[in-house]
């Protein structure tokens, strides 16, 4: 029978987080009274995230391993949710800056009757918590850029914390085409697009130091690929398989 949820967990070079995030994981979702999955993809890590990962579940018991060979979170998040089988498919960042204990809120009982359901930090009742000002100036300037140009509906569209149904996360996740860190507009483009119902949940998020974005390089990478989304809608790259 297919588990209730799948969390997904994309790892690039995390060998220092995930020996403390998939334990927290695995605590919580022991704690609930549904079927689960666990699926940590390996993105071309060059340390020892495969094998912390095995270690801390060395029979695979709970938790699968995927590989890919080359980085990019769009590439492994894509991996994790089309291998995944939960009839609710949630992308969870390796950091847990939003605290697993939260989960409930995306998905029933307690969550909204939507498609998909996004972690917001911008959203009413919202909380940051050691965000450095720098940082929290670049991405509300990178979000007012995705609303100008592509998804004027979504107040945060790059909180590493989302929830889709199995239904839309087969549909999008075999369309998307991005692999580097903007694959979240793209996805949620195509969503608003096709008529999925999204909704945004106020979390509380905690700055963890050592983000894999490198501010200037990826900032302008992540600006053209707005332009790149709005393209490739236009000429049919989209459509449905």
């Amino acid at each position: 029978m297919d588990p209730f949820l799948s969390i997904v967990v994309p790892a690039h070079n995390e060998q220092a987080r995930l020996p403390e995030s998939l334990p927290r994981i695995r605590q919580y979702l022991e704690e609930q009274d549904y079927t689960w999955e666990v699926i940590v993809v390996d993105s071309g890590s060059t340390d020892r995230t495969a094998e912390v990962a095995r270690e801390v579940d060395p029979r695979q018991r709970w938790l699968r391993l995927l590989r890919v060979d080359r980085p990019g979170k769009g590439l492994a998040v894509r991996t994790g949710m089309l291998a995944a089988h939960g009839a609710y498919r949630f992308i969870c960042d390796a950091d847990l800056s939003m605290p697993i204990e939260l989960v409930h809120r995306f998905i029933p009982p307690d969550g909204p009757q939507v498609d998909i359901a996004i972690a917001s930090r911008e959203a009413p009742g919202a909380a940051r918590h050691n965000e450095p000002a720098f940082r929290h100036l670049i991405g509300r300037a990178f979000n007012l850029l995705v609303r100008l140009i592509a998804i004027p509906e979504i107040q945060d569209t790059q909180c590493g914390f989302k929830c889709f149904r199995d239904e839309a996360a087969r549909d999008l996740f075999g369309v998307q085409r991005l692999d580097g860190w903007t694959f979240d507009v793209e996805v949620l483009y195509i969503a608003l697009r096709r008529g999925y119902r999204v909704a945004e949940i106020p979390i509380s998020w905690y700055h963890h130091p050592g983000s894999r974005v490198r501010v200037w390089r990826d900032s302008r990478t992540m600006f053209a690929d707005l332009f790149r989304i709005r393209r490739n809608w236009r000429r049919g790259l989209y459509e449905g398989r």
